[in-house]
Parts: structure tokens; sequence; C-alpha cells
């Protein structure tokens, strides 16, 4: 493995923290437009969390001498439901995680053990992501969806308290 297939992953890492940031900055926004601010909240906190992410493998990239690919792995999307979101960010978690695991062995494989720890890092993050959405599907699941929400809507307990 060379220096470039780190570089690669690397920047491949980057997009996908990217996407995950403004997923989540969207998700924020269609969650205030949904009444439910105190899980946009809570996707402000993961939209921060991935740009954090972002800014280590940019740093990371710049420290190998490369060039960060600024640049969405693909496009964030509206969600029309809660479970929606959460499949949707589910399925990427996955794929991340996959992703992270591979490009640690690969940095290994390079003798780049710094950005095998980034790697690895990251994909620890991001199982702790996949659990806490597993966590939203299955109350989702067993509570529904109307009384999943009425947990979430911060706005409306402050207003009838005035």
């Amino acid at each position: 493995m060379s220096n470039d297939t780190t570089l690669k992953n690397l920047n491949t890492a980057l997009q996908m923290e990217l996407t995950a940031a403004h997923q989540y900055q969207l998700h924020a926004q269609v969650l205030d437009d949904w009444g439910l601010d105190r899980l946009a909240a809570k996707m402000r906190e993961e939209f921060a969390e991935e740009l954090g992410h972002s800014d280590r493998f940019m740093t990371r990239i710049f420290e190998l001498g490369g060039e960060p690919e600024m640049a969405f792995a693909a496009p964030p999307k509206v969600a029309g439901s809660l479970s929606e979101m959460f499949s949707s960010d589910l399925k990427d978690e996955k794929e991340a995680i996959t992703f992270y695991t591979r490009a640690s062995k690969a940095a290994y494989d390079a003798d780049d053990l710094a950005s095998k720890a980034l790697f690895e890092e990251i994909a620890i993050d991001e199982v702790g992501h996949q659990n806490w959405l597993d966590l939203q599907l299955s109350l989702l699941d067993r509570l529904g969806e109307e009384r999943y929400a009425s947990k979430f809507v911060g706005a409306a307990e402050e207003n009838a308290d005035a």
C-alpha cells in the first residue's frame, strides 16, 4: 500500500463526513419545520461532530502533503418521516464504519499508524451514532411516530407554561 492509497481513503472519508455533516444540518432544519426543536438540537450536535471529523481528516491530508477534495460523497436529501430519516442515516453510518475499518487496515499495511488510528477513532464514533439510531428506530417501532415525536416538542411545552 502507498501513501497515495491512504490519501485517497482520507479524501473519501472527508467527503463522507462533509455529506454526513450537511445531512444532519438539513435534518435539523426539517425537524425545526416539523416543530421538533429538541430533536433538531440533537441533529445540530451531530452536525458539529461530523464537521469535527472532517477537520481531522483534512488535517491528516495536509500532514501527508495531500490536497483536500472538498465535495459531497452524495447530496443530502430531505426525509419525509422520522423513520425514513433515521433509516437513511443508519445505512450511511454502517457504510462509514465498513469503509473506515477497511481504510484503517490499508493504512496499517502502508505503515501509517497515525492514519490507521484516525480511521479507527472515527469508526468508533460512528458506532456510537449507529447505536443511537438503532435505539431511535426501536423506539419509533414500539411507541409509534406520534408518541415518539411528542418527546421532542420543546417550544410547545414552554408556550404552555407562559
